[in-house]
């Protein structure tokens, strides 16, 4: 879906499941009148029943709206990049989830979320509707629960189409996060490509000892 022209060199880090262990990643959001930072986890994270997905409750948390629009759900052959992550052989397809994720009603980011199409095939997560908890909670109860994520960040010129939907001015560059995540059996069962705002900032933490 986008043009991804790199400007900066990528970075690989794999986190494991255990509470993470080793790297905890967070990124931080900047939104008219306040930067709030977010934790990875809590994305990866099943939820309980009647809770609500990660992105609103972390909103919600700083005092914020979060919310999303679902503007397509579909079956197709993906971007080489995104087969090779996830395994795919020649032909085989994937489910892409595409999404606008807002702040007070102001898009901040872009997320293209790709499975398997053995997995999602069939599911709600080929339909364009939310999800109750989010993709992360109905992806563990079809039995897959993810143990291990590996996130790549690069910045990009974006294409029109995306400055267009983040309502960006000319020659303003993006963050791309792609984060793909498998299962202890090394099964990836999404990749997802979050497109974000410049005022984004990640920030991995390493605890030592």
């Amino acid at each position: 879906m986008f043009i991804k022209l790199a400007r900066e060199h990528a970075e690989r880090l794999i986190k494991r499941a255990g509470g993470y262990r080793g790297i905890r990643p967070t990124k931080g959001v900047a939104v008219p009148g306040r930067m709030w930072e977010s934790d990875s986890v809590a994305y990866l994270t099943p939820r309980g029943a009647g809770e609500s997905d990660a992105w609103s409750q972390e909103l919600e948390r700083q005092q914020r709206r979060g919310s999303q629009r679902i503007v397509d759900a579909r079956e197709l052959e993906p971007p080489p990049s995104i087969a090779a992550a996830l395994g795919l052989k020649a032909g085989e397809t994937a489910v892409v989830r595409r999404r606008i994720m807002l702040v007070d009603d102001q898009p901040v980011e872009l997320t293209d979320s790709y499975y398997p199409a053995a997995i999602a095939r069939g599911t709600p997560l080929a339909e364009v509707r939310k999800i109750p908890g989010g993709a992360v909670t109905l992806v563990a109860k079809l039995g897959f629960t993810i143990s291990e994520v590996s996130e790549d960040v690069t910045v990009d010129m974006p294409s029109q189409e995306v400055r267009e939907a983040l309502r960006l001015d000319e020659g303003e560059p993006v963050l791309v996060l792609t984060r793909t995540s498998t299962t202890s059996e090394q099964r990836p069962v999404e990749v997802s490509q979050m497109t974000m705002l410049r005022g984004h900032r990640l920030t991995y933490r390493t605890k030592v000892g």
